[in-house]
């Protein structure tokens, strides 16, 4: 993907930015020693040609709408189709909240993101005593397959 030589550039110019950001570091230090993702990958202070030299792009990028699907799993992207509109919903009962997607459907909602509610989120079931009083509270309750159906 790249030269030997523009890596050697690359190689160069990385040993004086590090240099440069030593005495930023003095004066100022980074906030934490190391920063990550919720992967708990961790993410390195710059990145270089140097980090993606053995990158193909068939095999790591792709084309949109194609494995893998880095770039979207639309082939005109959001050319072609605006984004999903998306109200994070769920209320009460399945039923319930079935007939207020229906209505988002209705008004023009392109999407769907469900809201569960906390002990659905928890892997409580509603009859569950750590359930209590939280059942559809701020989120729909599923406990069975047959709830997810009628969802």
């Amino acid at each position: 993907m790249f030269t030997e030589e523009t890596l050697g550039h690359v190689r160069k110019g990385r040993k004086e930015w590090d240099k440069e950001v030593q005495k930023t570091f003095r004066q100022k230090p980074e906030r934490k020693e190391r920063f990550s993702t919720v992967s708990d990958l961790e993410i390195k202070r710059i990145y270089t040609p140097e980090d993606i030299k053995d990158l193909d792009f068939a095999r790591d990028i792709g084309y949109p709408g194609m494995f893998p699907f880095t770039r979207g799993c639309q082939p005109t992207m959001y050319r072609g189709r605006e984004w999903t509109m998306r109200m994070f919903s769920g209320l009460g009962s399945a039923e319930d909240t079935n007939k207020r997607w229906h209505l988002l459907l209705r008004e023009g909602e392109t999407g769907l993101s469900t809201a569960f509610d906390f002990p659905t989120l928890m892997g409580y079931d509603t009859d569950s005593p750590r359930a209590l009083g939280e059942c559809g509270k701020c989120g729909v309750a599923i406990d069975t397959l047959r709830d997810l159906q009628i969802l």
